[in-house]
């Protein structure tokens, strides 16, 4: 080999070998075209996936906020499964159900306040028993204090006010007319129109809860030793102690007529059982009294509608206070932390006697109870328009 053909030979080599070092081998020109196209449907599929994605994770906030769905223990709302988005009556379903038929951005609060018609500066909580009244009215106790305002209760003593005739209903109007404005009062009575009496609205608030929890919550009250004790000071008399061993479940299963809930059942035949929720909404009239009726239930729902400032739940305690500081501000300003810094890791009027009882036989319960539900989540979901509609001030 020449010297010219072996210098030409080791050129050639070099140059591949710099070819495969730098890897510089020419594309076609379609090929580059191809490349750069995929480059840019990878960006913009990442884009269109991050983007749902960003959407997803706001939907799951809005769903998971922490307290939104917890409680005091009242109800079964812990369920490790969490709400079904779909379910209208949890807050996060009440919240798809408006934003998907477009009603959510015409909440407003105005619209859905009933405060400012509520002409006598006086607060009443005409409370239901058994939905952690004792809670909400420690909570207003040391409201008072911070907000300037007074606060009484109806003593233990007094019965509950469920059918009281006009002039019954006029003189306790009258009493608590005597007790001024700037005066926050609880009392176990049914709605009372103060209209009626030539005197103007009070502010109605209330708590509601879980039909079929809250009976089982009265069953077991009724038969805890500080419950006897303060009936016997009040009637000196004690039940059968068959009375205080009865068992829900069984009581439910044997048919016993104490935990029997006949549609249509008049007053007097449950007067003791606590099974009408709608009863203090709905009023004195006749047409409250018999059990899970449809005139109770629709009578009750007009009136929360026109009438009443909040019904709040402690199965929704956020919800709650946020409406209540923002529905009643003179009341419940400061309530969310006032509640926090002490309340919340206490729980008022708990009943450690009362066992766990099976789904099963709440479900078998719950059958009689549906007129009772639909009130129960009508005042939930007005409830949470309530809340979305401080989105939008």
């Amino acid at each position: 080999m020449s010297l010219m053909s072996d210098k030409n030979f080791k050129m050639k080599m070099r140059d591949v070998e710099t070819a495969f070092k730098y890897r510089r081998f020419p594309y076609p020109k379609r090929s580059v075209e191809l490349i750069a196209l995929l480059a840019i449907s990878c960006t913009f599929f990442l884009f269109m996936h991050t983007n749902k994605l960003n959407s997803r994770l706001k939907e799951m906030e809005m769903k998971l906020q922490p307290s939104e769905f917890s409680a005091l223990g009242l109800t079964g709302s812990n369920h490790l499964d969490g709400p079904k988005p779909e379910d209208i009556n949890t807050l996060h379903g009440t919240y798809q159900y408006l934003k998907s038929t477009g009603q959510l951005d015409r909440l407003h609060p105005k619209l859905l306040n009933n405060t400012p018609f509520a002409q006598f500066d006086f607060l009443l909580f005409n409370r239901v028993p058994k939905v952690g009244s004792e809670s909400l009215i420690e909570l207003i106790r040391q409201l008072g204090e911070v907000n300037n305002f007074s606060v009484s209760r109806a003593p233990f003593s007094r019965p509950i006010h469920y059918h009281l005739n006009e002039v019954q209903q006029a003189d306790l109007v009258d009493e608590l007319y005597e007790m001024g404005p700037s005066h926050a009062y609880s009392i176990h009575v049914n709605y009372i129109n103060f209209r009626q009496y030539d005197t103007s609205q009070p502010i109605y608030i209330n708590m509601v809860r879980d039909p079929v929890e809250r009976v089982i919550s009265w069953f077991y009250y009724r038969r805890t030793p500080w419950n006897a004790v303060q009936n016997y000071r009040v009637s000196k008399k004690f039940f059968e102690p068959k009375f205080y061993k009865k068992d829900y479940e069984e009581c439910v299963l044997k048919a016993d007529p104490e935990c029997v809930y006949e549609q249509g059942a008049s007053f007097a035949q449950t007067k003791s059982q606590h099974i009408r929720q709608t009863l203090f909404f709905c009023g004195h009239d006749p047409v409250c009294e018999p059990f899970n009726s449809y005139g109770a239930l629709q009578r009750a729902k007009e009136i929360v509608e026109h009438d009443y400032a909040v019904v709040g739940s402690w199965e929704d305690v956020n919800v709650t206070l946020k409406v209540l500081e923002n529905y009643v501000p003179k009341y419940f300003r400061g309530a969310t932390q006032l509640y926090y810094d002490g309340l919340a890791n206490s729980k008022r009027n708990g009943n450690s006697w009362k066992p766990k009882i099976r789904e099963e036989i709440k479900d078998l319960v719950r059958k009689n109870f549906t007129r009772e539900y639909e009130f129960y989540n009508f005042c939930k979901q007005r409830l949470y328009k309530q809340y979305f509609a401080l989105d939008n001030i």
